[in-house]
């Protein structure tokens, strides 16, 4: 099993659940982070530390959000590995209150 990043991470993009990852599997995009699955390790401590509860296991990723399983597959292949906190964009606490989002991912 792995973790997933969901669509509550779009135009957040905090990064506090990489600074925690001992195997470096988060890759960033423009606006949002994915798990490369080949690299998780299944630890959990990402989970904990993500603000807007983005990351879950894959069983435990909510029926309409699924096919960010796959996502995060296809988009860990092509976007850079990220292995150091950075700093929020300014407006990510605003973001991190709306849910659908998805339409927004930059690919």
């Amino acid at each position: 099993m792995t973790y997933v990043v969901t669509e509550s991470c779009i135009k957040c993009k905090y990064t506090d659940c990489v600074d925690v990852c001992p195997v470096d599997c988060f890759r960033e995009g423009p606006n949002m982070l994915v798990i490369d699955p080949d690299e998780c390790i299944d630890c959990t401590l990402c989970v904990a530390e993500c603000p807007v509860e983005a990351i879950f296991a894959e069983d435990d990723v909510p029926d309409d959000q699924r096919h960010f399983t796959q996502l995060n597959a296809e988009l860990a292949k092509v976007w850079k590995p990220i292995i150091e906190k950075k700093d929020a964009p300014a407006d990510a606490d605003e973001w991190a209150k709306v849910k659908e989002k998805e339409h927004l991912l930059e690919k």
